[in-house]
């Protein structure tokens, strides 16, 4: 799962926006980067980690942990963004970018979402748009060391423009589909989007 809340009712400590920088509700946390998870952290084997890219593509791809590495990477420092309120500025991430993956995949005419899959059986839904265009990227590094295991290593998914929860941990499957399809924090009345600079936080926010 994510670093996100198990209940509505968490919402951490709020703060006007201090800069163009800190989306609306926000609060800047510095250094601390917070876990919040609804399930334990699961044990993933890196040798033994495989990730997919399948459903609405020319050629269904997987890559193991050696081949992910040897696709062309680089470093992004991004701010990150919790629906629970908190904010981290200029975050370092290794990893290779969705775009990247698609590229080798291909993606099917009439594709408009994708749904991310962590080793537990979370998912979370994002418009496909929102993933392509160096949007979005698979990241093993964080800080300069390899992902811990309670931030998502091996690998996560990092879509940094959008609330955290998007950024799914542990990640196994990105299915690419010509319709939407709510995941676990969206099926429980989270935002199918989630804009933090909209604060959609929940369904039925703009």
């Amino acid at each position: 799962m994510t670093d996100e809340p198990v209940t509505r009712g968490f919402v951490g400590r709020r703060r006007p926006a201090q800069s163009d920088r800190l989306p609306p509700g926000q609060y800047d946390t510095g250094q601390l980067w917070p876990v919040l998870s609804a399930e334990p952290t699961p044990a993933v084997d890196r040798d033994r980690w495989e990730l997919t890219v399948d459903g609405a593509v020319l050629e269904p791809h997987t890559w193991d942990w050696a081949a992910l590495r040897a696709l062309p990477h680089a470093t992004t420092t991004v701010d990150i963004h919790c629906v629970t309120t908190w904010s981290r500025f200029d975050t370092p991430f290794t990893g290779v970018s969705v775009e990247t993956l698609l590229d080798v995949c291909g993606v099917a005419t009439g594709a408009t979402h994708v749904v991310a899959h962590s080793r537990t059986g979370y998912t979370t839904n994002l418009p496909l748009d929102d993933v392509r265009a160096d949007r979005a990227w698979v990241v093993w590094d964080a800080d300069g060391s390899p992902l811990t295991p309670e931030h998502g290593g091996p690998v996560r998914l990092l879509v940094p423009h959008l609330y955290f929860w998007k950024s799914a941990k542990w990640l196994t499957r990105l299915e690419l589909l010509d319709h939407d399809e709510p995941g676990f924090w969206e099926r429980g009345g989270y935002h199918d989007r989630g804009d933090p600079w909209r604060e959609q936080r929940y369904q039925g926010d703009p």
